[in-house]
């Protein structure tokens, strides 16, 4: 347990309490901001029901429902599924600036803008679950949020996923299989270890993948295994590499949200928020292994041929990773490199 408050910790105590003494009419719920409208939640996913469709919505949905229930509704908010507010790569520079409330990201979609993000889908360095869901109170955690922090974002719910590869002519399940193929790997490292193996490399969001397999544009997708169902890659695809078992390809998908907006609020309503988020954890966890188990059977059933990944070749596809992408970012600053050190002493 901390003895002292971190950092981010510290400047949210400070920015509620300077709210408190600066603000304006208290709310009815009894803080210094009055909420002048629903928050805005947006994310690049299909949308769905609080029960029904693709997790990540159904997470946004839930936490909506439960901040408003806790803060009796004075807190409000409104979800926006597929990139229907605005598009997947403007969310994250949109949060920082406080022009989008919050949004369930793709956290290495932001490492262009913020190279040290690109830990989030580092190919071979997560290779499970509990590994992953770690970092969130481990030091690698600490720094991270302090990194986000300082550039106006709070991580809200830390959601991690498997993921795996559809594939249009042929399997991609080992490094030499990837020779010759056009692939997308999901982040600036993935797409340097796919380079050493052979392939060349294609940079789209997840909404973007079906258009570019059917039109053969793409011959291969590595996302998340619940990607590759709710974009309906079975469609398109007669191959598929699974995540269930074994998986180099592991990204964090938070729910974040911006600083400016959060600061605003009062301490009591951050709190419910940050407490909301750490809940849903769990559900988040245990919904993104039932997609990694689901996808066999729905490839299967479009008619696909389903392989999965065993420890000798994970180990194959790290080490390329390990002499590739890993140095490269080392190399970018100091923190990239503290990061990447931090991340390689959490047991998987």
């Amino acid at each position: 347990m901390e003895t002292t408050p971190s950092p981010l910790r510290r400047q949210l105590m400070l920015g509620a309490a300077s709210a408190l003494v600066t603000g304006g009419l208290a709310s009815p719920w009894g803080g210094a901001f009055a909420q002048t409208g629903p928050l805005k939640i947006s994310h690049q996913f299909p949308g769905g029901t609080l029960t029904e469709g693709d997790f990540r919505d159904r997470l946004c949905r839930k936490f909506a429902q439960e901040v408003e229930k806790r803060t009796n509704g004075a807190l409000k908010f409104q979800v926006y599924p597929g990139s229907s507010l605005m598009k997947t790569n403007a969310q994250f520079s949109a949060l920082r600036r406080g022009a989008l409330d919050l949004s369930l990201y793709p956290l290495p979609y932001a490492g262009g803008e913020v190279r040290e993000l690109n830990i989030g889908l580092m190919p071979g360095l997560v290779t499970s679950y509990a590994q992953g869901n770690a970092w969130r109170n481990g030091e690698i955690g600490k720094v991270l949020t302090d990194v986000l922090a300082a550039k106006d974002i709070v991580i809200v719910s830390w959601v991690w996923q498997a993921g795996g590869v559809a594939s249009r002519s042929k399997p991609l399940v080992a490094p030499e299989d990837a020779k010759g193929l056009k692939v997308r790997g999901g982040s600036r490292e993935m797409d340097m270890m796919l380079k050493e193996a052979g392939a060349a490399v294609i940079s789209l969001p997840s909404n973007e993948l079906y258009a570019a397999m059917q039109t053969g544009a793409m011959d291969a997708a590595m996302t998340s295994s619940t990607s590759l169902m709710s974009f309906r890659l079975e469609e398109v695809s007669k191959h598929l590499t699974t995540g269930r078992n074994k998986s180099y390809w592991f990204m964090l998908e938070p729910l974040l949200m911006s600083k400016q907006v959060f600061d605003k609020l009062p301490k009591d309503q951050q709190q419910v928020i940050l407490q909301v988020g750490a809940d849903l954890e769990a559900f988040g966890t245990e919904a993104a292994k039932a997609d990694d188990a689901q996808i066999a059977s729905v490839y299967t059933k479009a008619g696909a041929k389903v392989y999965d990944l065993d420890e000798a070749t994970v180990m194959k596809w790290r080490d390329i990773a390990r002499r590739t992408a890993w140095k490269d970012y080392a190399s970018k600053s100091d923190t990239c490199a503290k990061l990447l050190a931090l991340a390689e002493k959490v047991p998987a």
